[in-house]
């Protein structure tokens, strides 16, 4: 980071993202962002850290965790808006494929409790 360069305190990194300062501590004790002490022991962050704090919550809220994410390239994690990357079109498709997994799993439970609480009684295992 560059003497020039704008930083932010972690209460102002927070208001800009929505994101709590508890998750902020989180994704900078991962390794997610980059910050400094200041001399009072306070973290700063660079400017561009606010697009990356919107960048991972985007990919928590798809369902990836921290470590998930921490093995993402940088045109990925660090960008907002970036285009997928070779690298992490794979992880995405497998993502999907686990909700898509989740998903049948979870209607065919749904259909067993119908069955369960129309019929007044509990159906054989499938």
């Amino acid at each position: 980071m560059t003497k020039t360069q704008k930083l932010l305190g972690i209460g102002e990194l927070a208001r800009s993202t929505g994101a709590s300062v508890r998750s902020i501590r989180h994704y900078d004790e991962h390794g997610l962002l980059a910050s400094v002490r200041a001399e009072n022991g306070y973290r700063l962050f660079p400017e561009k850290a606010i697009t990356q704090v919107r960048q991972i919550q985007r990919f928590i809220a798809a369902g990836f965790t921290i470590e998930d994410i921490r093995g993402f390239p940088d045109c990925m994690r660090m960008i907002e808006g970036a285009v997928a990357c070779e690298q992490t079109t794979a992880a995405q498709r497998e993502r999907l494929l686990l909700i898509e997994r989740r998903i049948t799993e979870l209607e065919r439970r749904r259909a067993r409790l119908l069955k369960m609480l129309n019929e007044g009684r509990t159906p054989p295992l499938d």
